[in-house]
């Protein structure tokens, strides 16, 4: 495992991907309700997996309003022992100025004590609450704030809460995530003050299908021993098939070698109600 992940290892979806989506409408103008469930072969957010490489069942609910305001939840398991079912023998120490388990020189995690057993303040699902405001200056500029809060209620105290900001201009969206505040220990990632930087370029394509080009960079405030701090980018290509909903096929690489960089290829299926 990298210290990412067992950062316990950072959380959430994008729900950007369901707040983009509320387009099927359950109710009467000015309000619109929708719901979307799905299945990824690999849980992945900003590059890195949530699910140890596993597959994940994922579902939301979304409320909008015709002024641009909206809200939802967002739910999906989690495995930050990277889908390993083998018990812990010993003790890995934390280092107090990181709040990150403590490594060698190689990147292996340093084990004391004799103790066994299993991480059980490992959370297995992840729960997001989030809203924001969109609006439109034209037909090809938009802009988005939002908030969203990442909950981890069965394990161990994970729990972030950030703001962002977004702009789109025709194919082309960048934006900026803030960790505002989180559950981490302080001047370690996830606790308060990271930087979340992301772009994307996306093309409709003929027979509804869809490219996008990806990527991202995550500024950690915390301490640098050896360097947290990373970037990674990504390609999905998706198929949309009317009721049977939408189909992806995603290829991601974190951009530094301290972390998992090995290519993650994984396909997923989202349908909307």
């Amino acid at each position: 495992m990298t210290t990412l992940m067992i950062r316990n290892a950072a959380a959430g979806t994008l729900a950007v991907v369901s707040l983009a989506s509320m387009s099927t409408a359950l109710a009467q103008d000015p309000w619109s309700f929708s719901a979307n469930i799905g299945a990824v072969s690999n849980y992945m957010w900003r590059g890195v997996t949530q699910t140890g490489d596993q597959a994940a069942v994922q579902g939301g609910l979304d409320v909008a309003h015709e002024s641009g305001f909206y809200a939802g939840t967002w739910a999906s398991n989690i495995d930050w022992d990277e889908g390993s079912s083998e018990e812990v023998m010993g003790i890995v120490p934390v280092d107090p100025d990181t709040g990150m388990p403590m490594t060698d020189a190689d990147g292996n995690y340093i084990v004391q004590g004799t103790t066994a057993g299993a991480d059980d303040d490992s959370p297995n699902y992840e729960l997001d609450f989030y809203a924001g405001y969109g609006f439109a200056v034209n037909d090809d500029l938009s802009f988005d704030f939002s908030t969203i809060y990442y909950a981890y209620p069965d394990g161990r105290d994970a729990d972030f809460w950030e703001i962002g900001a977004s702009g789109t201009y025709r194919w082309f969206t960048a934006g900026l995530a803030y960790t505002a505040w989180g559950e981490a220990d302080d001047d370690g990632p996830f606790s308060e003050g990271d930087l979340y930087y992301y772009g994307s370029v996306d093309v409709p394509l003929p027979y509804d299908f869809g490219l996008s080009l990806f990527g991202g960079y995550y500024d950690f405030d915390t301490k640098d021993i050896g360097g947290v701090d990373y970037g990674h980018g990504g390609v999905s290509i998706s198929k949309e098939a009317g009721d049977f909903g939408t189909f992806s096929f995603n290829y991601e690489q974190v951009g530094r070698d301290t972390y998992d960089d090995d290519p993650k290829f994984w396909v997923g299926w989202l349908k909307e109600f």
